[in-house]
């Protein structure tokens, strides 16, 4: 769920994203800071429910929070388009999946009940404006001329980078500019239900409550086709529409939202005081207006995908390997999100002698050092399929296996391993052709049954793994020593066909009461011309002190 505070009057960002809880006020601390000094230190809360509304909580403020100009004495569910008053700063709503766009869509109801199969005939809109030789009438050829050219200039109007309430709005405003009408409403297609939802609205005589006839959505909807009624209440196709009789509506115009055969919503007008207020021609104006609206709500919603799946690409980019971040954007992968057991091999990379090397150099040289060294290793944990954990200070955590299921995860983290030495040995050989101190890395594997998935606060996620598996992998790491890739005796037996190894003394760990046998990955066995033959791992180096 995307919701949003958008800086309307006042100091700071121009957009505020909301997570589940929110805390506004002057003080920097607060979730969105309030540059205003009548606005108190933490002046309002903005919090989240379990079924997704946003409410706004005023927390004793000296000077009140207001909605929509009214002052919340407790506190106040918020609707998309609300505006927020804190002080001299105000301050806009926004939530893109609420299904209710403004406050004014609190008066529009859609009335249940009625008898759709009145409605028997469809209304193709087909009449065309007559050749200017063919008209008699200069005044009427000027009034077609001048919604002509309203409507062309909508287009220029509709920008793709407007906010969808701003948006819908420019194409209500341009719709009555062109259609003399009462009132008029946006619905667009639930993605959900399929249902078709007011989402903006706008009318000469505010406060009114619109009751939507349902047999004439359900037409459009059903049919995609335009309805008009000269007269809604002597209609036949509408006689059995209780909404329509109730408000006694004289005309009524009602046009599918349609993408090529794709249907976005509908857009509605009516009068409520003028029987055959709308002509064939105002419909087709109409349809001309729909059709441009629908083409610029479908590139707002191409824009907001390419914005998101931006977004995440961005975020597993810096996780997964490319290829697995294509597959998970393009939907071919699901990435799990909930907490799930499954077998992960871990790796744990950690630098030798890292803390007495930061004493002997400044510490803009040491992040210097490490970026230029995690960008190394991270490239070769990403070539093999890997996904980074997370950094601690000098030691990096990559697992396989998770989020992406990978048959040969404990071959991968292996190979990985290796690869990372043998990377490690053409950094070192630039730092010391620069004269600068070589780094040496030890590394541990461990392969288990773990909990993985998103862990963390409302705020801030992260995809980890948790489990006693994962404590191992991290021991074997402090284990290893320089230049070492130590696996542990699971992950041998996975791993015993592809691998050569050798065995080492068993090792006590903390938190284990029998020492654990552990095996130094030396190479990878490769057939070639029926013989075996292995690519050797980098000799080890006794640690240096830590």
């Amino acid at each position: 769920m995307t919701a949003r505070l958008i800086l309307v009057t006042g100091e700071g960002p121009s957009e505020y994203l909301l997570s589940a809880f929110n805390t506004l006020g002057r003080h920097p601390d607060n979730t969105v800071q309030v540059l205003d000094r009548i606005v108190s230190k933490e002046h309002c809360r903005i919090t989240r429910s379990a079924a997704g509304e946003y409410t706004l909580r005023d927390i004793g403020s000296l000077n009140g929070s207001f909605v929509n100009g009214e002052r919340v004495t407790n506190e106040q569910v918020l609707a998309t388009g609300d505006q927020l008053s804190f002080g001299n700063t105000v301050l806009r709503f926004e939530d893109d999946e609420q299904k209710v766009s403004t406050p004014l869509l609190r008066n529009v109801t859609m009335m249940p009940g009625e008898v759709q199969s009145q409605v028997r005939s469809r209304v193709d809109a087909a009449a065309r404006f007559l050749p200017v030789a063919q008209v008699n009438n200069v005044d009427s050829l000027k009034t077609d001329y001048e919604k002509l050219r309203i409507a062309h200039e909508l287009s220029q109007k509709l920008s793709v980078g407007t906010d969808l309430s701003e948006l819908l709005q420019k194409i209500i405003d341009e719709s009555f500019a062109i259609i003399r009408a009462d009132r008029a409403v946006i619905l667009l297609k639930d993605k959900e239900s399929g249902e078709l939802t007011p989402r903006f609205v706008k009318q000469k005589r505010e406060g009114e409550e619109i009751k939507l006839s349902r047999s004439i959505l359900d037409e459009v909807k059903n049919n995609k086709k335009a309805v008009l009624s000269s007269d809604a209440m002597v209609d036949e196709r509408f006689k059995a529409a209780k909404s329509i009789i109730m408000q006694g509506i004289r005309s009524t115009m009602c046009v599918p939202l349609l993408f090529g055969d794709k249907l976005l919503g509908a857009m509605h007008m009516d009068s409520m005081l003028t029987t055959n207020a709308f002509t064939e021609k105002d419909l087709q104006l109409f349809q001309g207006i729909a059709t441009q609206a629908a083409i610029a709500i479908q590139n707002h919603l191409l824009a907001k995908d390419i914005e998101e799946q931006a977004g995440t690409r961005a975020q597993f980019e810096r996780l997964l390997s490319p290829n697995l971040v294509d597959q998970i954007v393009t939907g071919q992968l699901a990435l799990d999100q909930a907490g799930q057991q499954k077998e992960v091999t871990m790796l744990f990379a950690d630098i030798r002698g890292f803390t007495s090397m930061s004493e002997r150099h400044a510490p803009e040289e040491m992040v210097k050092v490490l970026n230029e060294y995690f960008e190394v290793m991270v490239d070769v944990l990403f070539a093999h399929g890997g996904t980074l954990d997370k950094y601690v200070g000098d030691e990096i955590i990559g697992l396989f296996g998770a989020p992406v299921f990978q048959a040969d995860a404990p071959q991968r983290a292996v190979r990985c391993g290796l690869e990372m030495q043998k990377a490690l040995e053409e950094f070192n050989r630039v730092r010391e052709l620069a004269d600068q101190e070589p780094i040496r890395v030890g590394i541990g594997i461990n392969t288990g049954t773990v909990i993985a998935g998103a862990i963390g606060s409302s705020r801030t996620l992260q995809y980890t793994v948790i489990g006693d598996p994962v404590n191992i992998a991290s021991r074997l790491c402090s284990v290893a020593k320089a230049k070492e890739v130590i696996i542990s005796e699971y992950t041998v037996q996975c791993v015993e066909h592809t691998v050569e190894f050798t065995e080492c003394e068993p090792v006590r760990v903390k938190g284990k009461s029998k020492p654990l046998k552990i095996y130094r990955a030396t190479g990878l066995k490769q057939e070639e011309r029926g013989t075996t033959r292995s690519t050797q791992a980098v000799p080890a180096e006794p640690p240096p002190e830590n």
